[in-house]
């Protein structure tokens, strides 16, 4: 379904790569957690596959084919098949949560329906629904800057799911909430992945919650991928290899 080969993102005027010779495989239904360090590449993995950011070396295939920029085309459609869920949100503050949701249409449309913000009874209904999903059907109308964190969230999660997507990525999407918020927005993620038989692959710092959740853990160090397995064997030696001793988590 997703494959990552020989993987490698430079960033100009860097010594160290954030990816280096990256080979992953990923599959319908698997709900994986990235773990490592700040700067050990998480987020650029995730960036890399949807294509936000260019690989300098290898490619990412997306059902058999490759995204590299000289397939333009080709990467649109896979984008389209892929919803992101951000650190801070990405919502436009002042629009509503409705208004918010629709934009995940927008890869789907013509460009001038959403200029003018037309949108089909069909397309409302779809989002509805999916707001419905992540329990802000009496906050459809609100705008988003009145939201708190996690509802603010939820609205992240609802616009990512109205593309219809087959791969749901997180890019940290819990790191500005705290603990409680953290947990339930996490178990609404795995709900929505298992109701609509997501590919789900989410950055995250907090151990815990990827062991609680995630089928497969893949910890990366200085851009390396240094253990791909099921979340239970994300043991102590794996945490400080990956960690190291610093803010020890007991796993």
């Amino acid at each position: 379904m997703l494959t990552i080969k020989d993987v490698s993102v430079q960033y100009r005027g860097s010594e160290q790569a954030a990816l280096s010779s990256v080979n992953l495989s990923f599959s319908k239904g698997e709900f994986v957690c990235i773990l490592g360090k700040s700067g050990a590449g998480k987020s650029t993995l995730i960036r890399t596959i949807n294509g936000l950011q260019p690989v300098s070396e290898g490619d990412v295939f997306w059902n058999g084919k490759p995204l590299s920029a000289n397939n333009e085309e080709e990467a649109r459609k896979a984008r389209r098949e892929m919803g992101m869920i951000f650190q801070h949100f990405n919502l436009v503050p002042r629009l509503s949560v409705m208004q918010n949701v629709l934009t995940g249409m927008f890869g789907y449309r013509p460009t001038f329906k959403n200029l003018v913000g037309w949108f089909t009874t069909e397309e409302i209904q779809r989002a509805k629904d999916v707001i419905s999903q992540v329990g802000l059907s009496d906050f459809s109308d609100r705008r988003v800057e009145h939201l708190s964190g996690g509802q603010k969230q939820r609205v992240g999660i609802a616009r990512a799911l109205v593309q219809n997507p087959k791969v749901l990525l997180g890019d940290e999407p819990v790191a500005s909430l705290d603990p409680g918020t953290s947990n339930h927005i996490f178990s609404l993620i795995k709900q929505m992945h298992d109701q609509h038989n997501l590919l789900t692959i989410i950055n995250v710092h907090d151990v815990s919650l990827a062991k609680k959740f995630a089928d497969r853990i893949i910890a990366l160090k200085n851009g390396s991928v240094i253990f791909d397995g099921i979340a239970s064997g994300f043991t102590e030696k794996e945490y400080m290899e990956t960690y190291g001793s610093e803010n020890y988590q007991h796993v």
